[in-house]
């Protein structure tokens, strides 16, 4: 069985969309914290078990029988839970269960170091994948280019981009990470340990998108610098919990220091065609 972990999820459900044309449906097991979100993966033929990374048991039963697993890592950190703790839960259970390959879905950032906090978070988990004992992979993920668009949906509503100094980003898509994660979990190629950066082939920081996203959508869209302090005040009158705010201002400091600034090419190697560029993403996108 090759599983997926988060499969109702952005990046997960993609994964398991593509891992299809990939191998026969009966190969395939999805672990989700509500199954019912994913009833018409099983009307495909998917096997699909509820799994929580809090609660090992439920791992025992969704991971049955897996040979490879791709785990989708925990957001929990935004709503003030502990991922590191989840992760571990799930790297113990997949060495228990004997799991020839662990795929952890890591990040561009990845370093104990990093001014991003996700970033610390998958550095410290990829220290206790290298630790366990498993064949695994860390699949260093660029930033999500519709994260561009969630962060910069208002700003774009009202004509400027507003947020700190920043730096230049090699965004990429969901879905092109997606078909690259599920190539690997197939086992198509192997990379033991950490990949290269999986990003696109541009670099783009709030400026480049103000005006990519001018030419796109025929507004005139500014960039507009402010404070952290500003930008933390502005955002925590929404409700955002603090947990969110510090991850947002944590970016733009890892963007500063060029931490999100490295094209690579292997992911458009492992797609054998060209990653899908940031103006095809605002095209279709919200901006």
């Amino acid at each position: 069985m090759l599983i997926v972990t988060g499969a109702t999820g952005q990046l997960g459900r993609r994964v398991v969309d593509h891992l299809m044309a990939l191998v026969p449906a009966d190969r395939i097991g999805v672990s989700t914290r509500d199954p019912s979100r994913a009833a018409d993966l099983a009307e495909a033929g998917i096997r699909v078990r509820r799994g929580d990374y809090d609660d090992p048991a439920s791992l025992r039963h969704a991971w049955e029988g897996a040979e490879r697993i791709l785990l989708v890592s925990s957001n929990a950190a935004a709503r003030g839970g502990d991922p590191i703790a989840q992760h571990r839960v799930a790297i113990d259970m997949a060495r228990e269960l004997g799991v020839g390959r662990l795929l952890y879905t890591s990040q561009i950032s990845a370093s104990p170091e990093s001014q991003f906090p996700p970033g610390r978070d998958h550095a410290a988990t990829e220290t206790m994948l290298a630790g366990s004992g498993l064949a695994w992979t860390a699949l260093r993920h660029g930033f999500y280019a519709t994260s561009a668009l969630e962060m910069n949906a208002h700003g774009c509503a009202r004509g400027a981009l507003v947020g700190p100094e920043d730096g230049k980003v090699a965004w990429v898509t969901h879905d092109d990470l997606a078909e690259a994660d599920a190539r690997l979990l197939a086992g198509k190629e192997t990379i033991n340990g950490a990949t290269p950066p999986l990003t696109g082939a541009e670099t783009l920081d709030l400026a480049a998108l103000a005006r990519l996203a001018s030419e796109v959508t025929g507004r005139d869209i500014t960039r507009e610098v402010v404070s952290e302090e500003e930008m933390a005040r502005r955002t925590r009158q929404t409700g955002a919990p603090e947990g969110a705010i510090a991850v947002m201002t944590g970016y733009f400091r890892a963007a500063r220091a060029g931490e999100f600034n490295r094209p690579d090419p292997t992911l458009a190697r492992l797609l054998g065609r060209a990653t899908v560029p940031m103006r095809a993403v605002l095209a279709r996108g919200s901006l």
